[in-house]
């Protein structure tokens, strides 16, 4: 085909597409007769954290992409780290088109209680009322926000490796990019999406450090670990478990808190909170050995044993996976190492968790298994690349998603 002809043909496809899905998100016309079961699943997840100070009269054009797809779109609302509550007079979801600007006739308002507007106060949070229409599975949603009134500290999720817009004034409702002219890497207020889905499908949410947030991943192309097993599970025809909620954070801890509550403080809000959560996957634990304050391999299982023990109690499976290596970074030393081996161990062969994914054997080198294999090394002898990161998901058995 002539390079013309197939341009032409790549555009008109992308167009198609594009028109299909602003169809399928339109809002539905309701049918008589008897529904099935359903129930709300989350789509989209992202931990929160403190994020400096609050901006008022300040919109925030926030780019997520979701995993299972769904009717009757919700997000959350997140003021967890404010000292004073936030007004929002404006929110709206719609469908990325390109960078800032979204599908003609896409977005669509949110509201909260019926309300346009809703103040949501300091160290709480918040959903707005189902949307609704149907979202596909794996769409690139976009969810704007303006705050009316905000000071103190604001709420977010720092590390976004996708890139979003800030304006100020209230642009929320406009789906051109001309006022959208600040390119954010962050994050602000929201921490969910969630759609309706029937009542058998549910999700798994990924709580763990820089490596699920997707630090040496490409920024905005979606190759974190936890993007690549979305993918997975949404091309699975017989599997359950559809949605995925990435809750990593950048410099997390197990037992500490530090960059972000430990995972211990935030197992509740960032986990177990959130509908439809059938598993949790924990992978996490190199930044409490790496830091050198003492910890040993006791306090690390006592902690993961914690932390299996609160999610079997709300009725969710636990997957473990083990802490990969990190020979190279500087913090790196024989008595970590030690620690390292022991907690992998007993994430192993303890029997504590539902089932086990062996990260540190999926990415260690065949000749120093105490270094990752430089194929996936994204530089730092740390942080995978995205072949690693794909490596990660291609490793998990998608079948242990449900082994409880």
């Amino acid at each position: 085909m002539p390079s013309g002809l197939f341009d032409l043909w790549r555009r008109l496809a992308a167009i198609t597409v594009t028109l299909l899905i602003a169809a399928a998100w339109a809002p539905e016309v309701a049918h008589a007769g008897p529904a099935a079961a359903r129930h709300d699943v989350i789509t989209w997840g992202a931990s929160a954290d403190r994020m400096g100070d609050a901006v008022p009269d300040h919109s925030y054009r926030l780019i997520v992409h979701t995993s299972v797809g769904g009717d009757g779109l919700r997000i959350r609302l997140s003021n967890a780290f404010g000292d004073q509550p936030v007004t929002f007079d404006s929110a709206y979801a719609g469908l990325q088109r390109e960078g800032a600007e979204l599908v003609p006739g896409s977005n669509r308002h949110l509201t909260f209680g019926g309300a346009r507007s809703v103040t949501v106060p300091a160290g709480d949070t918040t959903y707005s009322d189902p949307l609704p229409g149907r979202l596909p599975a794996a769409t690139t949603l976009v969810v704007s926000l303006h705050t009316a009134q905000a000071a103190g500290t604001a709420t977010g999720h720092s590390m976004a490796m996708q890139t979003s817009y800030a304006a100020t004034g209230d642009h929320a409702s406009e789906e051109g990019a001309d006022n959208w002219t600040e390119q954010i890497g962050s994050w602000f207020y929201l921490d969910s999406v969630t759609v309706r889905t029937g009542a058998e499908t549910g999700a798994v949410v990924t709580l763990g450090d820089s490596i699920t947030d997707g630090w040496q991943s490409t920024t905005d192309l979606d190759r974190r670990w936890p993007d690549y097993l979305s993918r997975r599970l949404q091309s699975a025809d017989d599997l359950s478990v559809k949605g995925v909620a990435n809750e990593g954070i950048s410099g997390n801890k197990v037992l500490a808190d530090g960059a972000g509550q430990s995972a211990l403080n935030r197992l509740e809000r960032d986990v177990l909170s959130h509908p439809g959560v059938r598993t949790v996957f924990l992978f996490e634990g190199v930044n409490d050995i790496k830091a050198h304050t003492g910890v040993t391999a006791q306090d690390m299982i006592d902690g993961y044993r914690t932390i299996a023990e609160r999610a079997h109690a709300a009725g969710k499976c636990v997957v473990g996976a083990t802490i990969a290596p990190f020979k190279g970074w500087s913090e790196w030393d024989p008595a970590a190492e030690s620690v390292r081996l022991q907690v992998n161990e007993f994430i192993r062969d303890s029997g504590e968790f539902d089932a086990v994914t062996d990260f540190d054997r999926t990415l260690r080198s065949p000749y120093d298994h105490e270094r990752i294999l430089p194929f996936f090394d994204g530089g730092d002898h740390l942080h995978p690349n995205d072949k690693g990161m794909q490596a990660m998901a291609d490793s998990v058995n998608v079948s242990d998603l449900t082994a409880c």
